[in-house]
């Protein structure tokens, strides 16, 4: 077996979850989705994350979620987003990621209430202790509020039961400091816009809203990077950068929906209190990202 870098290094997008018109999950929807990610290259899914609108979800419905994907994935790497305020409810889907045979789980840290980095640690490790299923820290501190420094994060890597961390964040120096010390944990860059700065600072692969549908220029990409063609890697992120600066302005994750929506797919709206996008913002998407998808 190799490091932790090593088996889970690689690019999974950060799945959309399909709805019904009336909220129901979209079975179909969502099992073509990831045969579509699968061809476009993608080496596993990390599933019911803030993209999948997990926190919009009953624990019920991600389970669903998870069931669907596993079923539809034989072969891919799976990262089940466990996270919730709610640590009932996390202990619920860490142990149905476990039944299910996912190799990983990954949960955001406990938000809102402003918990001491005692509280937060020790949510991990009680996470970590349920199951024998790996962990992956999910950092994104401008969603969650939660800052950690590199020791308090290395508190929890230096556990063998934690296999690395999504990195949701700009703060590249953190992430260097965290691979240098943690070289054998795997690291995945999580804003999509800055890939290639994530890539050379030590990050493995990433996690993506965009990789729903672009994984193959992030695996590109990727690849570029290993061989040391830097200029080549960086004509396709500005192109990346070109969409997500249109997905900034309508919303990432309504909009990512609604590239797919134009593209054939049925992915639905995302969920309450997500508003729809209006005939304005879905014409933005027709002539300024269509194309350049094409």
């Amino acid at each position: 077996m190799g490091t932790c870098a090593e088996m889970f290094g690689g690019i999974y997008p950060a799945l959309l979850t399909p709805f019904t018109k009336d909220g129901r999950i979209n079975r179909t929807s969502l099992e073509r989705l990831v045969r579509y990610e699968t061809d476009l290259g993608a080496d596993g899914f990390y599933v019911c994350g803030s993209t999948g609108e997990s926190f919009l979800m009953s624990k019920e419905e991600r389970r669903e979620v998870m069931e669907i994907v596993k079923e539809t994935a034989p072969g891919k790497k799976l990262i089940a987003q466990i996270g919730s305020l709610n640590v009932r409810d996390a202990e619920y889907l860490a142990k149905a990621a476990a039944d299910l045979g996912y190799d990983a789980i990954s949960s955001v840290a406990p938000f809102y209430y402003k918990f001491s980095f005692d509280e937060i640690r020790d949510y991990y490790f009680r996470l970590a202790g349920v199951t024998d299923v790996p962990v992956l820290v999910y950092y994104i501190p401008g969603s969650s509020g939660v800052t950690m420094g590199e020791g308090q994060l290395g508190q929890i890597l230096a556990d063998d039961r934690f296999i690395g961390v999504k990195f949701t964040s700009n703060d590249f120096f953190l992430m260097e400091r965290l691979k240098k010390a943690f070289p054998d944990k795997v690291v995945l860059n999580g804003f999509d816009e800055m890939f290639l700065s994530g890539l050379a600072m030590g990050a493995d692969g990433g996690i993506g809203s965009t990789y729903n549908f672009m994984a193959d220029r992030f695996v590109r990409m990727r690849q570029l990077m290993k061989e040391g063609r830097l200029a080549e890697a960086r004509e396709i992120q500005n192109s990346v950068n070109e969409i997500i600066a249109v997905l900034l302005r309508i919303g990432v994750i309504p909009g990512c929906k609604e590239i797919l929506n134009q593209q054939g797919f049925d992915l639905g709206e995302c969920l309450p209190p997500f508003a729809p996008l209006n005939e304005e913002q879905k014409q933005l998407v027709r002539e300024k990202i269509i194309p350049r998808l094409a």
